[in-house]
């Protein structure tokens, strides 16, 4: 079968591999899609901790498909059945695993990063998501391209909550990519009264517009506290999600914040940048909550298809390029070195997003 591999130590490869065989115990899935994500080409360009010099594996955590084999002891599931995977899976024992949180785990595993992932044909299921809740039964009319991009919006979901958003709140998220917007949707959806959205490309501020924000900022433009001081009446936005890896957003977003303002650090820094200075007085006077998410849950990923589902969250808007199967290297080409929003690799012909 044809997959995208990486290699630790640098090499990316579109090559012919083994189709993966199953114990008595394990679901064998063929692709109906998958989407590549941020994750994807930062390990193409950097690796990851979590595998060995030389070890290689198929990437894609950002998939959904139909089971064609089925172990005899593979719980539920039968052949035929149309199933999206949380990605992520813990050891099963520990203080995140028993709160049913696998992206916690400290010793987590997850497809595309230590196990075989998505951007193949087949992909093996183990017994350890089976157990952890991590394969989701998909409705029958939910395309399996939309049905990809269920993972990140579950990150966004979990991203969300932590947030704490309520009814009437203003919301100003940084980054206009397929986060940003997937996090501008959900925000809209749990009542905020307005969502500002900030970006240094105007592309896709003009997608934000489009897609509801009450106002976008261009950060190399104008100076973003003082639009939002002028928009707010001087008192600051309720909520700042950092939906990009930018160290002086963190740093500028306590400053933007009213009195029992919430940040959200989501999108994670690089290890040389992850230090950054913060004003913690204005945490303390203002009674300010600072907070942070990773990855999201089984719980977080079933939410996220539901919203998909009944359309509450058109996913298809974030979809900027869509490839057959055959072109999967060109798809590479296309989310490595173009400006692109989500790239959605699909095996279904007649299907859009």
């Amino acid at each position: 079968m044809i997959a995208a591999t990486y290699t630790q130590g640098g090499e990316f490869r579109v090559e012919d591999v083994p189709a993966p065989e199953i114990a008595d115990d394990e679901l064998l899935v063929e692709v109906g899609a998958s989407s590549i994500c941020g994750t994807d080409l930062r390990m193409i360009r950097s690796g990851h901790r979590k595998l060995a010099p030389g070890q290689k594996i198929v990437l894609g955590h950002e998939f959904a498909g139909r089971i064609v084999r089925a172990g005899r002891r593979g719980g539920p599931f039968r052949e035929g059945q149309r199933v999206g995977v949380a990605p992520n899976m813990g050891c099963g024992h520990c203080d995140m695993c028993i709160r049913a949180m696998p992206n916690m785990c400290p010793d987590y595993t997850a497809f595309g990063i230590t196990l075989d992932g998505g951007h193949a044909q087949y992909v093996r299921i183990p017994q350890a998501a089976i157990a952890q809740g991590s394969v989701c039964v998909l409705p029958d009319d939910l395309p399996f391209a939309a049905a990809s991009l269920i993972e990140p919006l579950s990150c966004a979901v979990n991203g969300i909550r932590a947030a704490r958003i309520a009814p009437g709140d203003t919301v100003l998220v940084f980054g206009a990519g397929p986060i940003g917007l997937m996090h501008l949707a959900l925000a809209r959806l749990r009542g905020a009264a307005e969502v500002l959205v900030a970006d240094l490309r105007p592309e896709r501020l003009a997608m934000a517009d489009r897609l509801g924000a009450a106002g976008t900022i261009h950060p190399g433009a104008e100076d973003v506290r003082q639009h939002v001081l002028a928009r707010t009446a001087g008192r600051g936005v309720d909520v700042v999600i950092t939906a990009c890896s930018v160290p002086a957003v963190q740093e500028q977003s306590l400053g933007l914040l009213a009195p029992f303002g919430r940040v959200c650090f989501f999108g994670g820094l690089p290890k040389d940048g992850s230090l950054v200075t913060l004003d913690t007085n204005l945490i303390h006077y203002k009674q300010l909550l600072v907070t942070g998410v990773t990855g999201g849950s089984p719980r977080d990923f079933r939410t996220a298809m539901r919203l998909i589902a009944s359309g509450r969250v058109d996913v298809g808007q974030v979809v900027s390029h869509r490839f057959a199967a055959a072109e999967m290297a060109a798809a590479f080409d296309v989310a490595l070195h173009h400006d692109a929003l989500k790239v959605v690799i699909d095996r279904e012909s007649g299907e859009s997003p």
